[in-house]
């Protein structure tokens, strides 16, 4: 018998040399004669607690009641019971005489007894965690009593160790030993290895050895005495030195007097059977038990109760006690939203509590759930993890944004859901400086350029918004490619009059990645424009704007001609670029915080730019307009006809080369105006007057094939109004859904490019116009072109049948081929 034993203790190892484990410090304290290190494995480095217990030889009685101990506690397993790793026995040589130890590894857990000092907890919270413990341990001691009919025989609290999560364990089984009470032919002693009880914890029956009383009495009946040794222990902070002192109940709570009492009964058969301790106690109702064996059992609970548990839990973690939140409940709430058994809710109670952690802590326990939830497919889970993305976004690092969180969060851009797009879209504030050059260009950029014409105008908005923050994680490349397409082309014809006050905010921000060609030619000629917008704040930002480009240029101008050969290679931007900046910054940031945005530093920030981004559902008469590239007079169905540039790399690139083609046709644009300033030298205004009065003949031309004829709608306040208003949609017959999209006629669009930009030419209607034929449609076509003298030349349309093209207008060259060709 003692070889199959020394066989169970030393069949996983031969000597401390085969131990994959590294035994550490000592504890000051541990059950019997056993020493409790601390320990690691060798493998990973993992904690783990190593107990060793020493004999002159095999035959020691200690030794074989730990024997006894190991093997117990490797074939019992319980949540309250400590979880067996590992076990080997040694003999070594002490000099002239052997010596034999037994080594059993566990999972990492300290004394009982040092543990409360450590954490010091008093008043309510000590008592709540105390009865958590408690009711831990009775539900061991329970489980050993009645479901395997075992008898622990030493329960006290040296007998009780706690883990890392502050659970505690019940272990010390070297007494351990079935209960026989039902063998009537039984009857030496019950308990083999009772000799290690102290005398202290000994009931009254076992002190007198009275086996017969033992076996006639319940199973419960020494461990429930066990167990109202370990309450006295533990409310009055003194090891039990004498049994006598039992009945000094001062220290224990009123509402666990009662049971106390019963379970230090002088009739064993009289004695508390801790399953019922657990039942009927009013001491281990307390918000700390129920809140942690909610946890336990969430997947048994309904969706209803687990909303309101999930709801309660953020105001309930701060009443309970901090270290059992941080280490209990936190693990237990990462787990349970890993795995989906936890509502949405949940994340706002896991980050208020990860925000007690360190920063090492957070980034072990926190930061992996977060990540694993952004692949999750419940939107609300997404929701919370945008809405809340400032309180972790900072402690991901590049890679994992890069790699694991960005191809998650790019699918909300695409989103049928406009709340989860603006979301989507505010989030890159935070994860766009931690993108790789490639995915911000590759991916990033061509999602942004789709929301800046997408339908809800506030998104719109915010995207102009977020151009001008990110501006500085974009490579220069990048940013002379989109950056003026984006804000001028796009942001400053907008018809929400917010999204065009963005425009020119971003474009002052970001004024320090222009050179001076780029401003007087490509900036200036689209901010001067707005200076006679309709809305007001609109109005002030431009004039604003037109200062601060135009000292740039001075800039320019100051340096060129002193001889600074770094003056044409770029511009210093000029102070309050900081504070454009910021009212961007915080525009973003202060979602349905009026009170907040009155406050802002910037004198620019205004209330319509503040509404339109914390009103994400407010849909305008114009929410649906999509801008164009430059275009005047020619259909502007035949738009969504042109071929993606070769070059484009985002959903700017077409806007970029229609810009760059302007060049060219700028001076040819300005030579049709000045023979009309020689002719009748005045002022300006009065050439556009007298423009408008030049009689105009516009036939009507019908169009051959089944497709309705083209209307070209006269507006009526021209002459007051130079930006119009955007045409209704011409209604289509087709099935041609590009076309549909494409048909809204925008006079929104930059006058001056009527002059710098190249027609493009109709591939899907046609049209005769003479002698400036979209003269009602824009103030500036009877100026900057001449009548066509030469009819319209048919072209083939994929099968379409034969399209007249769009007539040439003036001097411009065409540096554009129709899509149809």
């Amino acid at each position: 018998m003692l070889k199959f034993l020394k066989g169970v203790v030393g069949g996983s190892g031969t000597g401390v040399k085969d131990l994959p484990y590294n035994i550490g410090e000592p504890y000051s304290s541990a059950w019997g004669s056993w020493v409790h290190y601390r320990g690691t494995s060798k493998d990973d480095g993992a904690p783990v607690s190593i107990f060793s217990l020493s004999g002159s030889n095999a035959n020691d009685g200690h030794l074989v009641a730990g024997r006894n101990g190991v093997k117990r506690l490797r074939t019992v397993r319980h949540p309250n019971i400590l979880s067996f790793l590992h076990s080997t026995e040694v003999e070594t040589l002490d000099g002239s005489s052997a010596k034999v130890t037994i080594y059993m590894v566990t999972e990492p857990v300290m004394p009982l007894s040092e543990k409360i000092k450590e954490l010091g907890l008093e008043g309510s919270q000590r008592d709540e965690y105390y009865a958590w413990g408690l009711h831990r341990i009775a539900k061991a001691v329970s489980f050993l009593n009645n479901d395997c009919k075992l008898v622990h025989g030493n329960v006290s609290m040296a007998s009780v160790v706690v883990t890392q999560t502050l659970d505690w364990k019940l272990h010390a089984f070297d007494v351990l030993s079935e209960f026989d009470g039902n063998n009537e032919a039984a009857s030496g002693p019950m308990l083999q290895y009772e000799w290690l009880i102290g005398s202290q914890y000994k009931p009254m029956e076992l002190s007198k050895s009275d086996w017969a009383a033992i076996r006639n009495s319940p199973p419960w009946a020494i461990d429930s005495w066990g167990l109202g040794c370990l309450i006295y222990e533990l409310f009055s902070g003194m090891k039990l030195s004498r049994t006598e002192e039992l009945r000094n109940t001062a220290s224990i709570p009123k509402s666990l007097l009662q049971d106390y009492q019963r379970l230090l009964s002088s009739t064993p058969s009289r004695r508390l059977n801790s399953s019922k301790l657990l039942e009927n106690s009013e001491y281990f109702q307390n918000k700390l038990v129920e809140t942690i064996h909610f946890m336990e059992i969430l997947n048994l609970k309904d969706s209803v109760e687990k909303d309101t548990f999930f709801r309660k839990l953020p105001n309930l973690a701060d009443q309970l006690p901090r270290e059992i939140v941080v280490k209990k409940l936190l693990p237990l709430l990462a787990s349970a939203l890993e795995f989906g058994s936890a509502t949405a809710p949940a994340l706002t109670a896991l980050l208020k509590m990860g925000s007690w952690l360190s920063t090492e802590e957070y980034g072990l326990k926190v930061l992996p759930t977060i990540v694993k939830l952004f692949a999750s497919n419940d939107r609300a889970i997404r929701v919370g993890l945008l809405q809340h993305i400032d309180q972790y976004g900072e402690s991901l690092s590049s890679q994992t944004v890069d790699e694991q969180v960005y191809p998650h969060v790019a699918n909300g851009f695409s989103d049928t859901s406009a709340f989860l797009r603006e979301l989507t879209l505010k989030s890159m504030l935070v994860l766009a400086p931690k993108l790789s050059q490639r995915t911000i260009s590759g991916s990033l950029l061509k999602f942004l350029s789709k929301l800046q014409v997408d339908e809800e105008p506030a998104i719109r908005t915010n995207t102009t918004i977020l151009l001008g923050n990110i501006a500085s994680y974009l490579s220069e490349g990048t940013r002379k490619r989109v950056l003026i397409n984006a804000f001028t082309v796009r942001a400053l014809r907008d018809t929400f009059s917010p999204a065009r006050g963005a425009g020119i905010m971003a474009l002052c921000a970001t004024s320090s990645y222009y050179d001076a060609t780029e401003i007087a030619t490509r900036i200036l000629p689209n901010i001067v424009v707005l200076t006679i917008d309709l809305d007001s704040d609109v109005r002030s930002k431009a004039f604003e704007a037109v200062e601060q480009f135009l000292h740039l240029v001075k800039q320019y101008h100051d340096k060129a001609t002193t001889g600074d050969t770094g003056a044409a290679t770029g511009i210093s931007s000029i102070p309050g670029n900081a504070s454009l900046l910021g009212w961007a910054m915080s525009s973003l940031t202060l979602k349905g915080k009026p009170s907040e945005q009155n406050t802002l530093s910037s004198s620019s920030t205004s209330a319509p730019i503040a509404s339109s981004i914390s009103n994400t559902s407010s849909v305008t008469d114009d929410a649906n307009f999509t801008p164009v590239r430059v275009s005047s007079r020619s259909d502007l169905t035949d738009l969504a006809d042109h071929p993606p540039s070769p070059t484009s790399t985002d959903g700017w690139g077409e806007l970029e080369n229609g810009i760059h083609g302007e060049h060219d046709g700028d001076k040819d644009g300005w030579d049709d105006i000045e023979p009309l300033e020689e002719a009748k030298p005045s002022a300006a205004l009065a050439n556009i007057q007298a423009a408008q009065k030049r009689p105009v003949s516009l036939p009507k031309t019908q169009v051959s094939n089944s497709r309705p004829k083209s209307t070209l709608k006269t507006g009526k306040d021209d002459e007051s109004d130079l930006w119009g208003a955007p045409a209704d949609p011409v209604p289509k017959s087709t099935s041609k859904p590009s076309t549909a999209k494409a048909s809204r006629v925008v006079d929104e669009d930059d006058p001056w490019g009527a002059i710098a930009a190249p027609v493009p030419k109709s591939s899907s209607k046609s049209m005769s116009l003479k002698s400036g034929g979209s003269a009602d449609d824009d103030l500036w076509a009877s100026i900057a072109a001449p009548p066509p003298t030469t009819g319209p030349k048919p072209l083939s349309g994929r099968g379409r049948g034969t399209k007249p093209a769009a007539p040439k207008l003036g001097a411009q060259r065409i540096n554009r081929t129709s899509s149809g060709m």
